[in-house]
């Protein structure tokens, strides 16, 4: 993977560099010691690998400004950190740059019942935004499935979604505002507490954009009242086509669930080890969440069941309490660390038509074959949100070679069949060479065009997003090396 040479002079002030933050941040804001400078080598897309020349920990959005502004008087890259759960490299550094982590930057800064909005700091996590609200009987809604860990700036750098997408959105649906800092020390204010801001839609340019425009430090975030009750029915099938078909049919009868999620027997079996869910023994398992009062869930089941029913499944099971319910939903959540204890692999997260389902799910089934590399699916098939998870062997020689091949077939797949690159992982280093295969140049340099304006110098997370020779062409005398 080709990534930009480390500017040599940027290097040969490392010093400076350290003795100038650190009199914004404190010493113990900064970590340049080599060796502790690996714990920010990458995220969780562990098979490529960099250290960064140094990283930042500042608390508030002043001190965030002050360290652009040294960066930017420095010509040093930077690199903007959530808390480094990104699956597609959107937080790995390059040999010259400064992370800038916003772990430290976690506080409830205001709460709006009346309006249903908080305001959070960018590190705070997915999980804790609920936490902050539950006991007034409120929620927020997008729910990645590393909500335990992920943060609220890297949910917005790439709009991440979770289970409870379908019917609740993706976070550009659930974020009303932003405080953000330019490269150049500029703070703006984008959007806020109410529904909807007036002009440009600014806020809808900078959630998705990968930190490609500025380091986001606070973000305002709708809340919603809890729903009366959930109840989630596990559905099994004896093939993944025939599961496809079936979530196929329940979104064209216009039936809206919470979430439609999907998983296929080697998924189903680590989750099962991992979460005793009581999960059917089956070749694929759709998991369909509804909510509302118990006579609406009720009527809502047998509408699901009923379609379902006419796909032959091998077993129809509702949720009998709380307690299975929350296991049911344990397991699902877990798929990723669970399928991780058992194998290396790379997930993608193309998007498709759900009309598609099926199509697509053979196809990638016959290109597993075709590679000689095993394919597991789990994903939001309620939305066409795909999660296939390609299994290799990090230490035998040619496989992470082979798995990126099939992963770009699989997305070039995704592309042909009507959709697109990514769902809620956002582009970062591991989709960045495919953008010529979903856009045109025209399109691209439009792309590029708006990232001038926020970012001249383009120094704010280089070598992702966007092909790396585009990129590089924005910044006069970069060079490229292979790493």
């Amino acid at each position: 993977m080709e990534m930009p040479q480390p500017n040599a002079q940027v290097l040969h002030r490392k010093d400076q560099i350290v003795a100038r933050l650190q009199s914004v941040v404190g010493a113990d804001g900064v970590i340049f010691d080599v060796i502790e400078t690996r714990a920010y080598e990458c995220d969780a897309l562990t098979a490529y690998k960099c250290p960064p020349m140094l990283a930042v920990l500042p608390r508030t959005t002043e001190e965030v400004s002050e360290v652009l502004k040294i960066c930017y008087d420095e010509g040093v890259p930077v690199v903007p950190r959530g808390a480094g759960t990104s699956l597609a490299g959107g937080a790995l550094p390059t040999a010259d740059s400064v992370i800038l982590g916003v772990a430290r930057m976690n506080a409830v800064l205001e709460t709006d019942y009346d309006n249903r909005f908080i305001r959070v700091q960018s590190g705070r996590t997915n999980l804790s935004v609920s936490g902050a609200v539950e006991e007034e009987g409120f929620f927020y809604a997008p729910d990645p499935s590393s909500q335990l860990a992920c943060a609220i700036a890297g949910n917005v750098a790439m709009n991440s979604g979770g289970a409870h997408c379908l019917k609740y959105g993706v976070t550009t649906n659930n974020l009303m505002g932003v405080k953000m800092v330019l490269m150049d020390g500029t703070i703006v204010d984008i959007g806020g507490g109410h529904l909807d801001a007036p002009a440009l839609d600014l806020l809808g340019v900078i959630c998705g954009s990968e930190g490609q425009l500025g380091v986001v430090t606070e973000a305002t975030l709708r809340i919603l009242h809890k729903p009366e009750g959930a109840r989630p029915v596990l559905i099994g099938f004896d093939s993944n086509e025939v599961a496809g078909a079936c979530v196929s049919d329940i979104i064209r009868a216009g039936v809206l669930p919470v979430a439609i999620e999907f998983m296929d027997r080697p998924c189903i079996r680590a989750c099962e080890a991992f979460a005793h869910a009581g999960y059917p023994d089956c070749e694929a398992l759709l998991i369909i969440e509804v909510e509302g009062s118990d006579s609406e869930i009720d009527a809502q089941l047998a509408l699901i069941t009923g379609i379902a029913r006419k796909h032959n499944p091998v077993e129809v099971r509702e949720a009998k309490d709380a307690d299975e319910s929350g296991r049911i939903w344990l397991g699902r959540k877990s798929a990723f660390g669970a399928m991780g204890q058992i194998n290396d692999y790379m997930c993608l997260d193309g998007t498709i038509p759900v009309s598609s389902l099926p199509f697509v799910l053979r196809r990638i089934g016959e290109l597993s074959a075709d590679y000689g590399l095993d394919v597991a699916n789990v994903f939001h098939a309620g939305d066409g949100n795909m999660h296939p998870l390609i299994l290799f062997d990090a230490n035998k020689p040619g496989d992470l070679e082979l798995c990126e091949a099939l992963g770009a077939d699989i997305l070039k797949l995704c592309v042909e069949a009507g959709g697109c690159l990514t769902g809620e992982h956002g582009v970062g280093v591991e989709k960045r060479d495919l953008m010529n295969v979903q856009y045109a140049p025209d399109d691209l340099e439009a792309q590029m065009a708006v990232k001038d304006v926020f970012d001249p110098a383009w120094l704010l997370n280089a070598a992702k997003v966007f092909p790396l020779a585009a990129s590089q062409s924005r910044r006069p005398g970069a060079h490229l090396e292979v790493s």
